[in-house]
């Protein structure tokens, strides 16, 4: 009977879910449909297995009516458990992955961080070098640091200096430098000043900017590239502690289910022993 209800559910909640935005049941609304399912289930299939565990026993005879009640109600109890072991016995990965949400959530939240920040390096590798094709979120600040200022190009046509060319080799170098230093410091911390001196020489060799303008600009990108890694890492907090908060749900709502199922199994043995007795 629970193998049974338990393909029906499936075969419903899958019809009921869609990958589009806009249709299908909501996530609030699947989760609690679960839910109810889940526990249909249990009263169900354990009234089933309690019924016919006490309807089928043999009858006692010269038996005291107390004790015939406690046997019935074991008997559908154990019913219950055996039904509950063998079920447990099949289901192993749906249970082990109900049980070991809740424990990876919280390391979900180390890995979360952890990733955001090696995707924010944007393609900066363990020996400081930048790797190829690099994307990550850090790379667009680091390309908008380095951006030549369109005043910039005006007044090197207009006869200004124009910036010495620069071998790719250490343009590689220069950014990958750059990605350190911003990675380096806090998310809480500004950027400390000699750095941003530093930083801003480098733009000023690349854009032709002026020093001034060119270390207001490493002060503002540092401030967008921070935030943005705030933000995400944000992100990944919120998420790791909905999956955990969804596990704890699972596991909290199982165990009602389960414990309901033990009562209802108890209870239709003994109404089943009254009907054998009858």
């Amino acid at each position: 009977m629970s193998l049974i209800l338990l393909i029906l559910g499936v075969g419903l909640g899958l019809s009921s879910v869609s990958p589009w935005s806009r249709e299908g049941i909501s996530a609030t609304g699947f989760g609690v449909s679960t839910i109810v399912w889940l526990t249909l289930t249990q009263l169900l299939s354990s009234g089933m297995g309690g019924y016919l565990a006490g309807r089928l026993r043999t009858r006692w005879v010269d038996t005291h009516t107390d004790e015939v009640y406690f046997r019935d109600t074991a008997h559908g109890f154990l019913a219950w458990a055996v039904a509950s072991l063998a079920t447990a016995a099949l289901l192993t990965s749906a249970i082990g992955s109900i049980l070991s949400g809740g424990i990876q959530a919280g390391a979900s939240v180390v890995g979360g961080v952890a990733s955001t920040a090696t995707l924010a390096a944007g393609g900066v590798a363990a020996s400081g070098r930048t790797t190829p094709g690099g994307n990550g979120p850090m790379a667009y600040f680091i390309d908008a640091l380095f951006r030549r200022d369109g005043r910039a190009a005006a007044a090197r046509s207009n006869g200004g200096a124009m910036p010495p060319a620069v071998s790719e080799q250490a343009v590689a170098n220069e950014t990958a430098q750059v990605a350190r230093i911003f990675m380096n410091v806090s998310p809480s911390e500004p950027l400390p000043q000699e750095d941003i001196r530093y930083v801003g020489q480098l733009v000023a060799q690349r854009t032709g900017m002026s020093q001034q303008d060119a270390e207001k600009r490493v002060t503002d990108i540092y401030t967008r590239a921070q935030a943005r890694l705030h933000d995400a890492e944000l992100a990944a907090k919120d998420a790791a502690d909905k999956a955990r908060k969804a596990s704890a749900y699972a596991a909290l709502w199982v165990f009602v289910s389960l414990l309901s199922g033990a009562f209802v199994a108890s209870l239709a043995a003994t109404y089943g022993g009254r009907q054998r007795d009858a």
